[in-house]
């Protein structure tokens, strides 16, 4: 996910979005666990994305 789409996003959204990313990442850690991911770096995206979304989160709260 790119950060332009995400600084278009308003708080709600932004605050959302945060949590349906973090459900997403715990649901890829735990296939990870069990052996049935194939792309480990999928993890590493989706703390990325979430890294993004909080940052859009701390700039709105300015």
């Amino acid at each position: 996910m790119k950060f332009v789409d995400i600084k278009n996003m308003t708080f709600e959204e932004l605050v959302r979005k945060k949590k349906s990313m973090k459900e997403d990442l715990f649901e890829v850690k735990m296939k990870h666990s069990l052996g049935q991911l194939n792309n480990p770096l999928e993890i590493r995206a989706k703390r990325r994305d979430i890294a993004r979304v909080n940052t859009a989160l701390h700039q709105k709260m300015k």
